[in-house]
């Protein structure tokens, strides 16, 4: 049986649509969980320190799984393989929904992200090809940042009008997403029969690394999204706790909205940086880098709402102008070294390591009692300062090699 379906399939097809479909319940599902989870934390008299730990908890399952998803993935249908993770997710949802340990619901869904993430990405080759595959890739990117928008909002207003009601709107989605994964074409495994010795899918995993971290421009891509997505997941949680100090509103909703911010300006951001950067002026991005450091600055010291979405938009723009050229670069230069899932799943490593570091940082700062306001001013400043390093060590480097 072949890996792929036929060449003239249509774009959208059937086994197409099932993935969006899938994929759009399950990223819903995850943004709306985020927030229940946290409101739930909030009623449950949790110290404020441990929101960020929730987050930390499902990176940690990225960091701890990342040798072995990738061949999991490649080693059974991969229809299946995403029917099996949002199972998992459906599965912690239902613990957080019935009273357990939130932590123990918030890893189970981690783990279930963490095997889902290559299977997605994975079976658009499998499923199309050629034109159609970049259009396939369009449709993905659309139908997560629409979930990441409405899941995030509706996490958000459920919660404030039914917290219930927000957990059992997150195992609903969950349960379509098995049932979307149902309707994929049960296509063949892309590489059956790899060896399952822990040790040697291991080191296969290292070596790419390594070869990752020794060429220059991939080292240099894979710090700059690893800092851009550690710091987002840093902001988001930052918002939490900014919302109620700066603009006196407690609820659950307005937190999600300016999150929602954000992800609108990203869209328009990376539309431009599709325009006006390529691979060879890859350096245009690196000024929004350092001004999203100073833009965090300023919406850290606003007190109004409409400064606030104005300036999250801002942000979104400068961070999707600074992330999509990066993450061009390492997907063409690992394409050309150890494959491009290969060079995904190194990438996914190095993020979330520095989503693991950065929120370890930020909880530690609310734990000692800084307050939000200086914490998101010195984070801002941090970033913007890092990010200038990491373009003088860039120019350094290619004026060494030139």
């Amino acid at each position: 049986m072949s890996s792929t379906l036929t060449d003239d399939q249509p774009l959208l097809s059937r086994g197409m649509m099932a993935v969006i479909a899938a994929q759009f319940l399950s990223a819903f599902g995850d943004n709306a969980l985020l927030f229940a989870t946290l409101a739930v934390i909030k009623n449950q008299l949790y110290p404020d320190w441990s929101q960020p730990v929730l987050q930390m908890v499902f990176v940690a399952t990225y960091i701890v799984l990342a040798p072995f998803v990738g061949q999991i993935a490649d080693s059974f249908a991969k229809g299946r393989v995403m029917m099996f993770a949002n199972g998992m997710k459906l599965l912690g949802a239902l613990v957080i929904c019935f009273g357990f340990n939130p932590f123990l619901g918030y890893s189970l869904v981690g783990i279930g992200a963490a095997a889902y993430s290559p299977a997605k990405y994975g079976i658009l080759g499998e499923i199309t090809s050629g034109e159609k595959l970049v259009k396939a890739n369009g449709l993905m990117e659309a139908s997560t940042i629409a979930a990441i928008l409405l899941g995030s909002v509706a996490g958000g207003v459920l919660a404030d009008w039914n917290l219930l009601a927000a957990l059992i709107a997150c195992v609903l989605a969950y349960g379509l997403a098995v049932a979307a994964n149902l309707l994929i074409p049960k296509l063949a495994a892309a590489r059956a029969g790899q060896s399952w010795h822990p040790l040697q899918m291991s080191r296969s995993f290292f070596h790419a690394c390594r070869v990752l971290w020794r060429n220059g421009e991939t080292r240099f891509s894979l710090v700059g999204t690893s800092m851009f997505w550690g710091a987002g997941v840093t902001l988001r949680f930052l918002l939490v706790l900014w919302v109620p100090v700066a603009l006196g509103i407690s609820d659950n909703k307005t937190p999600t909205l300016l999150n929602a911010m954000v992800a609108i300006g990203i869209v328009i951001g990376a539309a431009a940086a599709a325009r006006l950067v390529t691979l060879k002026t890859v350096a245009r991005c690196m000024p929004a880098g350092v001004l999203i450091g100073v833009a965090v600055v300023i919406f850290t010291l606003q007190h109004t709402l409409v400064n606030a979405y104005l300036l999250l938009v801002i942000i979104g723009v400068l961070g999707g102008f600074f992330v999509v050229p990066l993450n061009a670069l390492l997907q063409e230069r690992g394409k050309e070294t150890v494959g491009a899932g290969n060079a995904i799943a190194v990438q996914n490593l190095g993020e979330n390591g520095a989503m693991l570091l950065m929120l370890g940082l930020y909880s530690l700062a609310i734990k000692l009692g800084t307050p939000a306001v200086a914490a998101g001013v010195g984070f801002g400043a941090l970033f913007a300062l890092a990010i200038a390093v990491l373009w003088g060590w860039q120019l350094a480097q290619k004026k060494r090699a030139g």
